[in-house]
C-alpha cells in the first residue's frame, strides 16, 4: 500500500492505496464521486476525464498515486452552491447531450479548450474534443454547447470590463 494525500472538488483526502490502482477507481469506488464514468480503460473514450492540477486528463490512465500532492476536480465539483458553469448550463440549454455517458469528460475536456482558448472556432472545438467518444448525439449540440458557453463567458468578462472601467 502506498499512501497519498489528494485534494478532489476542495476537500482533502488521505489514503492508503494499492500502487496499481487507477485514478477513475479510486474517485469511483473510494470516494463515491460516480459522477466521472468508466467507459473503456483504455483512454480510448474520454468518459473519465478529470482535472488533474488544472490540466484535462483521462483518469483511466492516471495512477491514483500519480495524483499525490495535486487538486483533482470532477464534474462533480464545478458546480457552485447549486449553479451551472456556463459550460454545464450550455450542455443543458443547447441538447448537448442524449445518454449523457459522455457529458462528464466532454465538458471537463471543453474547460481545458476555455481555459487556453476562451474564443474557439468550430474547428478548434472538433479538435480539442476528438479524443472524447460520443455514441448518440453526431457531436453538432456539442461543438454549439462549447461555442455558446464560450459566447457567455465572454459576454461577461466584457460587462465586468466595462463596469470597472465606468
Amino acid at each position: 500500500m502506498t499512501y497519498i494525500s489528494v485534494t478532489v472538488d476542495g476537500t482533502a483526502y488521505e489514503d492508503d492505496v494499492e500502487p496499481r490502482l487507477l485514478l477513475v477507481h479510486y474517485l469511483r469506488d473510494r470516494l463515491g464521486l460516480t459522477g466521472t464514468p468508466i467507459g473503456c480503460d483504455t483512454s480510448n473514450c474520454g468518459t473519465c476525464t478529470v482535472e488533474l492540477d488544472g490540466v484535462s486528463v483521462k483518469s483511466c490512465t492516471v495512477l491514483a498515486v500519480q495524483a499525490d500532492g495535486c487538486e483533482v476536480t470532477t464534474v462533480q465539483g464545478l458546480a457552485r452552491d447549486g449553479e451551472w458553469t456556463p459550460l454545464q448550463r450550455a450542455f443543458h440549454e443547447q441538447h448537448a447531450l442524449q445518454c449523457g455517458y459522455c457529458t462528464p469528460g466532454m465538458i471537463m475536456a471543453a474547460r481545458d479548450l476555455l481555459r487556453e482558448n476562451p474564443r474557439p472556432g468550430p474547428d478548434e472545438v472538433r479538435k480539442a474534443l476528438e479524443g472524447n467518444l460520443c455514441r448518440c448525439t453526431g457531436y453538432q449540440n456539442i461543438v454549439r454547447a462549447v461555442l455558446a458557453a464560450a459566447e457567455e463567458t465572454s459576454a461577461s468578462a466584457r460587462q465586468s470590463t466595462q463596469e470597472v472601467t465606468a
